[in-house]
């Protein structure tokens, strides 16, 4: 979400806009055509099944053809009251919009309006903000937050909340909630909300989430849960990514996500990367990195095919500026995104969030820019204009998913627009103002990203490599060992997800890395903990090494370390019989990966050496010395062919 009347010395906005995908001239023709044409609605909803999954960088429908998220985010429900004086005074609103705590214009306008013009935006998907508190509000709305919709008087916000999802979904939409705030504060800058955490444990947090997962668990057109908007830095603390604190985005996101699959899963799970930390002083360090961790530390869920990242671009941000206007608290010389030249802000675009999306990668997976936009109608900002321009030729030429900020904004009595930023706006009568209207500068843009070349049809079903982290502490992400007793005690773990098996290792850090690369059928039989050689059996495949192996027709599945000194192996039985002749890989004195496939786009240990078995192979045991100050670390991995 964007700040515009106020800049806090930390502001991280937030907005989003537009959306290839649905044509507007074909959602047109389909709302002037003849009653036997179908409506809007009904197109919309025949042309996609849920739930919604992953294939390497695309989202895919239940049928695994591609859907593009093309959407938009209709907020309000994450509250608009700016901190001070009245909530419900427009001044004390954020562009004089109150609204009441549900998504905006349900005073102005009756909902089925609302997702007619939607239709005609041509836009399939929205993200739904919402506050924590909205959760815990058992206040009902007042008359006037509902006014044009008599039907949700005396409704909780809550309940609202619910008829829009059920409208929406009923009207063929795929609804991504969105946890945008912790109270019913506009975002973002020193407000309270600057973490999952802010304001509320990260118990809470989670039980929140787990609250709205069951509430919709039975829609599946409700699609994804995006976890938390701009994740930034409050008065004292930054996040992290990986020091597994109580600031660390990484592992909250991961706890949440997995907590929130064993629930549903069925449904995505929508991660940004860190908005903003540091303090933006020239010499101290700050910036905002977004996906750019991610590269060194990705995310690996209980559901290999259900991670979406995210990430948001405004034209006055930057790669290391906050969004402060010149001059204002916070403000430094850092270029902003709208200084660069179209070849140097496609770069930093990928630098800092679509290079997720390359094959190969144990990242690898779709990006959304679920929050981007610019002032439109009555704007004289070139500079935003320019940027606007190269950054939707940036979406269009990688064929990205992506929604814009806002939907809907408020027009006067007297037909000046509230918010200039929205695409639809609505005075009190219920009037609209639309992008497609005379005026507004962003519809060239907007007919560009609607005629883009974007991939359509069945996507074939991705290899994935995933990385385990076993830096600080377990690594659990396997559904059928979380369901069971400790399985290598005072030790740290780490198990793959149950669709994928262990493919390398590295040594002295602990890492390792899983692959679904044919992958064998598992049996249903017990899993086996290795903690000595009694399964050594085809001869001795590192002569002088303690070496931990696979009892016959089982492959590695995890594995477990004290400090860093190898423990025990987790083997899971094949339903068929497996190789058991292979050969050694070791990476005591280099990498040792293959040359090709295996994520080798990518780095999953770095600085550190790594051993890894082909595709078409699987780790059957492990080799490691206490000699020479080896310590007990990975030196060798046997590998042995799948076939």
């Amino acid at each position: 979400m964007k700040v515009r009347s106020i800049l806090c010395s930390l502001a991280l906005l937030g907005s989003g806009l537009f959306a290839p995908g649905l044509s507007v001239s074909a959602a047109s023709a389909a709302s002037a055509a003849s009653s036997v044409a179908p409506s809007p609605g009904s197109s919309l909803a025949a042309s996609w099944t849920g739930p919604l999954s992953t294939s390497g960088r695309y989202v895919v429908d239940a049928n695994g053809n591609r859907f593009k998220m093309i959407g938009g985010n209709w907020d309000g429900a994450q509250g608009h009251y700016l901190g001070s004086g009245s909530t419900t005074d427009p001044a004390d609103n954020q562009a004089g919009e109150v609204s009441y705590n549900v998504p905006l214009a349900l005073d102005r306008t009756p909902i089925a309006q609302i997702l007619s013009d939607f239709h005609t935006l041509g836009i399939n998907t929205i993200r739904l903000p919402f506050a924590d508190a909205l959760i815990h509000d058992t206040s009902t709305v007042p008359d006037a937050a509902v006014a044009a919709n008599p039907q949700l008087r005396g409704e909780t916000p809550l309940q609202v909340f619910d008829a829009v999802v059920k409208a929406l979904t009923d009207d063929g939409f795929a609804v991504v909630l969105n946890n945008h705030t912790t109270s019913y504060r506009w975002c973002c800058g020193l407000d309270g909300n600057e973490r999952w955490n802010s304001g509320q444990s990260t118990q809470q947090w989670e039980s929140d989430w787990l609250f709205m997962v069951n509430r919709y668990k039975a829609n599946k057109r409700v699609v994804g849960a995006d976890l938390r908007n701009e994740v930034r830095r409050d008065t004292w603390d930054d996040p992290n990514w990986g020091w597994y604190d109580a600031h660390d985005e990484y592992a909250a996101f991961e706890e949440a996500g997995n907590q929130i699959l064993a629930a549903d899963p069925d449904l995505l799970v929508v991660m940004e990367g860190i908005n903003w930390y540091g303090i933006p002083l020239a010499g101290l360090n700050h910036g905002r990195p977004m996906l750019t961790p991610v590269a060194n530390l990705s995310n690996t869920l209980i559901t290999s095919n259900k991670l979406v990242y995210s990430a948001h671009f405004y034209a006055y941000t930057g790669p290391a500026n906050s969004g402060a206007a010149a001059g204002s608290t916070g403000a430094t010389n850092d270029p902003r995104y709208e200084d660069y030249t179209p070849d140097q802000l496609a770069s930093v675009v990928n630098q800092e969030a679509l290079f997720v999306t390359q094959s190969g990668q144990h990242f690898t997976a779709p990006v959304w820019i679920s929050e981007f936009g610019a002032a439109g109608r009555g704007s004289t900002d070139t500079k935003e204009q320019a940027w606007f321009d190269h950054f939707t030729d940036i979406l269009a030429a990688n064929d990205t998913d992506f929604a814009i900020w806002p939907l809907i904004g408020y027009t006067t009595p007297t037909g000046t627009l509230q918010d200039n930023w929205a695409l639809l706006s609505y005075d009190p009568t219920g009037h609209r103002t639309a992008i497609f209207d005379t005026g507004d500068w962003r519809l060239p843009d907007w007919n560009k990203l609607r005629t883009a070349t974007t991939r359509t049809g069945p996507v074939p079903p991705s290899t994935h490599w995933n990385m385990l982290d076993l830096d600080h502490t377990d690594y659990d992400v396997s559904t059928t060992m979380l369901n069971q007793p400790d399985w290598s005690p005072g030790n740290r773990k780490a198990d793959c997800p149950d669709t994928e098996r262990l493919t390398g290792l590295s040594r002295s850090n602990s890492r390792g890395l899983c692959t679904d690369t044919t992958e064998p059928t598992k049996s249903t039989t017990t899993w086996t903990t290795v903690t000595d050689e009694r399964y050594v059996t085809e001869g001795d495949w590192a002569p002088g090494y303690s070496k931990l192996q696979c009892p016959d027709n089982t492959f590695t599945v995890g594995y477990s370390v004290h400090n860093n000194a190898m423990s025990a192996l987790l083997c899971a039985p094949s339903t068929t019989p497996l190789p058991t002749t292979g050969h050694t890989v070791w990476f005591d004195h280099s990498d040792n990966r293959p040359a090709t496939g295996g994520s080798t786009a990518s780095d999953w240990s770095p600085g550190y050496y790594k051993g890894q078995c082909a595709d078409g192979e699987y780790v059957a045991g492990v080799g490691y010395t206490w000699r020479w100050s080896e310590g007990g670390v990975p030196d060798v991995l046997l590998c042995r062919g799948l076939a």
